[in-house]
């Protein structure tokens, strides 16, 4: 056994009738712990070694809440021991190491860590996720599975009562199982599950948060942060821009803005950005886009695709407004950059 565990879930489940899992809820995960403060809890549930799901029953809950490693831990031992909900089950996920994930119990670990912030975005293997995310109906009476959804809606009927489907997914809603310090969400189904949210941090109605992808520190998002996108402290996304994910076109390149960078309303980038950069409105700059440089005395400096420019600050890319042709005003390190990338053409 590794004298590092790399993280503990103490967690409850719902399950659909043929008893495979839906999701899990994890109150307060734990992140790189060592053996010795968590071997009498190992030991009670009988841990065997390497990522392990543990269903727990109330002789095992009853040892978790005498060894837990903390109030959490034993106050939501003790409760579910003496009030088990109606078809939920307790559970005990192990991750020795930082493995891709190799069931729902094991994935929904991974999206409350980033959650919780204990990892950032990029920090975890996520690696065939989707594949053990089943597809859910979020709904008023909690998780169901979609096969299962005309009986619960006929049940809820004769019972005088409405089924609400909120929505068909893979991912929660990130504030059904996460509320994070310091954010304010203003359409809380907008965020997912999984996303990392810095303190200091508001999403607005319009803004959307993915999950392995969110803010470091303060910022105001009023646009799209796709799947493995970071953005910096005190950097601004305005209304309906977005950031080019991997997932959606963005190949292998991660995508990140850097530290106190704006995103015009209705534009975007498929291009990482460095400190102090702003895209103005309604322009969106992808890697293959053709791009003239001005220096600082506002004077032609040759030209270079936006690739050229990636991670570069103090950059301000607009559009003229007289010959539609895309303008980067470059700072003297872009321009060297380019000088370096075009002198032999």
């Amino acid at each position: 056994m590794s004298k590092t565990l790399f993280s503990l879930g103490l967690g409850i489940g719902s399950k659909n009738s043929q008893n495979q899992w839906l999701e899990v809820f994890y109150p307060a995960p734990l992140v790189h712990i060592d053996t010795q403060t968590i071997q009498p809890v190992l030991d009670a549930v009988g841990y065997t070694g390497d990522n392990q799901v543990i269903e727990l029953n109330n002789d095992t809950l009853k040892a978790i809440a005498k060894n837990a490693p903390n109030r959490e831990w034993a106050e939501f031992a003790e409760q579910f021991a003496t009030r088990s909900a109606q078809n939920k089950s307790p559970v005990l996920t192990v991750l020795a190491t930082d493995s891709a994930p190799q069931n729902t119990p094991e994935g929904y670990l991974k999206l409350h860590l980033l959650s919780h912030r204990l990892v950032k975005p990029h920090g975890l293997d996520l690696t065939g996720i989707f594949a053990v995310l089943p597809n859910i109906a979020w709904t008023n009476q909690g998780p169901i599975d979609p096969a299962e959804v005309a009986a619960y809606q006929l049940k809820a009927r004769l019972a005088g009562e409405t089924l609400n489907i909120r929505s068909i997914d893979k991912f929660p809603k990130m504030t059904d199982y996460v509320v994070p310090k310091g954010v304010r969400i203003a359409a809380t189904s907008r965020v997912r599950l999984g996303a990392y949210l810095g303190e200091g941090t508001t999403v607005m109605h319009e803004g959307f948060c993915n999950f392995n992808a969110g803010t470091l520190g303060v910022s105001m998002v009023e646009g799209r942060i796709s799947s493995g996108v970071t953005v910096g402290n005190n950097s601004d996304l305005g209304g309906g821009c977005s950031t080019m994910g991997t997932l959606s076109g963005g190949g292998k390149q991660v995508i990140s803005i850097g530290e106190n960078c704006l995103i015009g309303a209705n534009a975007g980038t498929g291009i990482p950005l460095g400190d102090r950069c702003t895209i103005e409105s309604g322009l969106y700059i992808t890697a293959g886009t053709k791009v003239t440089l001005i220096d600082e005395n506002k004077q032609a400096a040759g030209s270079a695709k936006a690739r050229e420019l990636a991670g570069k600050s103090d950059l301000l890319f607009r559009r003229n407004s007289q010959s539609g042709m895309i303008e980067c005003l470059t700072n003297k390190s872009a321009i060297s950059l380019n000088s370096e990338l075009h002198t032999h053409n």
